[in-house]
């Protein structure tokens, strides 16, 4: 059912879902302002999880790699990963 919903309808899902737990309310939060980075963040986890080496996402991304390497860090990109494979292993 996933696959046949546009991504606009996955994210507009995704943020109901979100704001479920605090009454669909969001306020003071600057979610249109943030969405820039969200999407990149997104499109970064993205392309690392979906290569095999980072060399690959930066490639994937066209990015030189001293700017991939400041976005990895900028978005936490390692951190995010292995926290959830330490998740697995902990479980």
């Amino acid at each position: 059912m996933l696959s046949s919903l546009s991504l606009e309808e996955v994210i507009a899902l995704k943020l109901e879902l979100a704001t479920r737990s605090v009454s669909n309310r969001l306020y003071g939060f600057p979610l249109w302002h943030a969405m820039s980075d969200i999407i990149r963040d997104a499109v970064l986890k993205y392309a690392v999880s979906a290569t095999r080496t980072k060399m690959e996402a930066m490639r994937f991304l066209g990015l030189k790699e001293n700017s991939f390497h400041e976005l990895m860090k900028k978005y936490e990109i390692d951190d995010y990963f292995s926290d959830k494979s330490e998740e697995n292993i902990n479980s």
